[in-house]
């Protein structure tokens, strides 16, 4: 609803109801103008169905389909009133999760010669949407990191300087019974949070010869992340020097939105 309420401050979409009839039924489709990875289709749905009066919406492609240009993902039928009015908002979220599912898809694809390396998002996200980005992710055969600062524990840079060593905020974080994650942005660090058994150690970009040398002194020990600028060409790189997890920030905050439209095909009374 915050999101329609965004478009319908105070109920009423002017344009649409100066200009359409009330009794005006209408069908419409949703069509990929470009190349990419369906994600959004039950936010758009929902977005029909909380509008008055509901239209029905029928996805003809399934998330974490791939599209190609010119195919339908959805009709929708019902009052014409209410699907100009519900056209942004459904477009905006298959529009913004389609673009992070198809950018998750191509940085599977890169990775699919690893496949004991899991491909992750992280929290840079976009406020208040977290949930549905984490959704498009998985479509695109990506994987979720932490929900939040609930459910893990990940101990970074500030967090060190706080308890005043790698050891002492891991021994600190063991109250929370939780698995810990440190981040660390050398091998003296590593040695560090690999001598205090932390469960996952995050390695904050560091080069590929350097992640080889500390999956070297790793030995299995902890799951290694490699994380920081993660562009394609170097989470296949960490891949290859033998890291567990590859977690990519630009899977949600840098993602661009899939081109998707929506177009009336007949109306009727």
């Amino acid at each position: 609803m915050a999101a329609l309420e965004e478009d319908l401050a105070d109920g009423s979409d002017v344009t649409t109801e100066s200009v359409v009839d009330a009794d005006l039924m209408g069908e419409a489709r949703i069509v990929a103008r470009v190349a990419g990875v369906l994600s959004g289709s039950a936010a758009a749905q929902s977005v029909f169905e909380l509008l008055r009066p509901p239209c029905d919406y029928l996805a003809t492609r399934q998330d974490g389909d791939r599209l190609l240009p010119g195919e339908e993902v959805a009709r929708i039928s019902g009052s014409l009133r209410t699907i100009l009015t519900g056209e942004r908002t459904a477009l905006n979220f298959l529009q913004r999760m389609s673009g992070i599912a198809t950018l998750t898809r191509r940085y599977a694809d890169a990775l699919a010669g690893f496949p004991n390396v899991t491909l992750l998002d992280t929290r840079k996200t976009t406020p208040g949407l977290r949930a549905f980005e984490r959704i498009a992710v998985l479509h695109g055969g990506g994987h979720n990191h932490r929900a939040g600062l609930w459910d893990a524990i990940l101990i970074k840079d500030n967090h060190i300087e706080a308890a005043g060593s790698v050891h002492g905020a891991i021994e600190r974080a063991r109250t929370a019974h939780l698995p810990v994650e440190v981040e660390v942005e050398n091998l003296e660090q590593l040695e560090a949070a690999l001598a205090s058994q932390a469960e996952i150690v995050l390695l904050d970009n560091m080069p590929p010869d350097l992640m080889r040398r500390a999956v070297e002194i790793n030995r299995g020990r902890a799951k290694l992340e490699a994380s920081g600028g993660m562009t394609l060409e170097g989470a296949v790189a960490a891949a290859r020097a033998g890291v567990d997890r590859i977690s990519v920030g630009a899977l949600t905050h840098s993602a661009p939105a899939l081109d998707l439209s929506l177009e009336v095909v007949r109306t009727w009374r």
